[in-house]
């Protein structure tokens, strides 16, 4: 079980960083939010406020590196030096699954990113059917031993359905948000892995008593092709069909705000735009993952360091152009809705 997890990582490393991952027709829908410009924004660029709150952790900015790896050897460092650019930027950091360090005590200092982000927003992260087959104790020491300010618990059913080595068995999953919303001394945030948030899974993590998502939507990193590429010819057939499965994030947000959930934006944001579009639908920050993983291992820290800052550059610009003197008048600004994003508002 071990080396089939760190294989599994590895394969999901190499594959993020190398191949065509991303969705192949569907889009966020992020595109089909229009801000409203403002000719007379009344602001000065220097006096823009970004910071929020999120998880009793205060951001300089809305902006999350989100979960991406652990366990693999690569990772110790990949996550180190993510996590020091977290640190110096104010943003927050997720880390990738802990299953492996759940079977595997000795990968545990591969998650460990205290000494390089002491203060950062750290999420940790586990599945839900992980946490649903595991004592709330053995949950909380996971946490603790990493530092998390919140855990992740992912749902992810269309990427391990695919998955040949993958769960098959999704019952007692609401029961186990409720026990670990109960039993764990941090929060606990509903995190999807690729396909998005329904209305019907927003109201379900509301009623359990969680009260922040990440909805992880269509548009992004394809997480049932990820597992298509690994798959054998059965289940690679269906991945293939299903490669563009999912609510797109845009969407996904608006389900989530609609139940009054605290949302966490990721799925196919890679700009400041995305992420302000983002926050005007509603979300409270917003998560970027792969595109920061391509910088940094392309070109190393030095790219990853410059992508995030154009990204924060952006979002400032159209905070001015819109008019919105910080990320709050930023959740209430004018925008107009066109295209598919209207149907999927009618849902």
């Amino acid at each position: 079980m071990g080396l089939e997890i760190k294989r599994r990582k590895a394969d999901h490393l190499d594959l993020c960083i190398k191949h065509q991952v991303g969705f192949r027709k569907r889009t966020t829908l992020l595109e089909n939010v229009q801000l409203m410009h403002q000719s007379l924004p009344e602001l000065a660029h220097d006096e823009l406020d970004t910071s929020v709150d999120l998880l009793g952790k205060r951001l300089r900015a809305p902006l999350i590196i989100a979960a991406m790896t652990g366990g693999d050897e690569r990772a110790e460092k990949i996550n180190a030096e993510l996590s020091a650019i977290a640190e110096a930027r104010g943003i927050g950091f997720g880390l990738g699954s802990q299953r492996a360090m759940l079977k595997n005590p000795e990968t545990a200092s591969s998650y460990r990113v205290r000494e390089t982000a002491p203060s950062t927003l750290l999420l940790g992260n586990i599945g839900i059917v992980q946490a649903r087959d595991s004592k709330s104790t053995v949950i909380e020491r996971m946490v603790a031993e990493v530092g998390a300010d919140a855990l992740c618990v992912h749902m992810n059913p269309a990427m391990e359905i695919i998955q040949a080595e993958g769960d098959r068995d999704f019952r007692g999953c609401i029961d186990t948000l409720v026990r670990l919303k109960r039993d764990l001394q941090v929060p606990v945030v509903a995190k999807e892995a690729g396909s998005g948030i329904s209305q019907q899974t927003a109201r379900k993590i509301r009623q359990s008593g969680v009260q922040v998502v990440d909805v992880s939507g269509a548009g992004g990193t394809s997480w049932v092709g990820v597992e298509a590429l690994r798959a054998g010819e059965r289940e690679r057939e269906i991945g293939e069909l299903l490669w563009d499965w999912g609510v797109p994030t845009a969407a996904s947000i608006v389900y989530a705000v609609r139940h009054r959930l605290t949302v966490i934006a990721t799925g196919g944001i890679r700009t400041g735009l995305d992420v302000a579009r983002a926050i005007a639908l509603g979300a409270t920050a917003a998560g970027i993952a792969r595109p920061v993983l391509q910088a940094y291992m392309s070109q190393g820290k030095a790219a990853a360091e410059a992508y995030l800052d154009r990204v924060l550059k952006e979002l400032v610009t159209v905070m001015l152009l819109s008019g919105t003197r910080s990320i709050e008048e930023l959740r209430r600004a004018p925008y107009v809705v066109t295209g598919e994003l209207r149907r999927w508002m009618e849902c």
